[in-house]
């Protein structure tokens, strides 16, 4: 009899824990989605670009590209992530600008030539206007000129999904 009184309060509990327990499974499976698909963002940058990898988190990686060129990676989820390469310099090489288009291209799937005939155009315009863009179907190229104090000149673009796609 006694355990027939407690089965009520039992089944109560459960009841309450239950939805708990969903939740902690749905958002733990989304985390590691996210992570699985940031991780092969990742993977998809180092074998276009050949950069070294030098810092990564579930949602976030720097590569190192050179003495005066970097990458960072921001993923944001499975369709809007974003792509940026750093050049200690106003005047970037040949070679960042084919880095970056590689390294865009494997983030958002657009022809890496596309992506560094964008960043050329939009960096053109930065060195006059401290920042331009350059709108590609489903993605944006923005490039910015600036002077650090503690870095002195520096060029900065990146290429950002957005949702639309057209």
């Amino acid at each position: 009899m006694l355990v027939f009184l407690g089965a009520p309060r039992y089944l109560a509990r459960m009841r309450a824990i239950v939805p708990c327990l969903a939740f902690v499974v749905l958002a733990t499976s989304h985390v590691s989605v996210h992570a699985q698909s940031c991780d092969a963002l990742v993977d998809k940058v180092t074998a276009e670009t050949s950069a070294k990898t030098a810092e990564r988190r579930s949602d976030y990686a720097s590569f190192t590209a050179g003495p005066d060129m970097t990458l960072t990676l921001a993923c944001g989820g499975a369709d809007l992530s974003s792509v940026g390469a750093q050049f200690r310099g106003a005047n970037p090489p040949d070679s960042y600008y084919d880095l970056f288009g590689q390294a865009g291209h494997a983030v958002t799937g657009i022809d890496a030539a596309v992506i560094t005939d964008a960043a050329h155009r939009a960096q053109a315009t930065a060195t006059k206007l401290r920042h331009s863009n350059v709108d590609l179907g489903g993605a944006r190229v923005t490039c910015s000129a600036m002077v650090s104090p503690e870095k002195g000149p520096l060029t900065l673009c990146a290429v950002i999904e957005n949702s639309n796609r057209s």
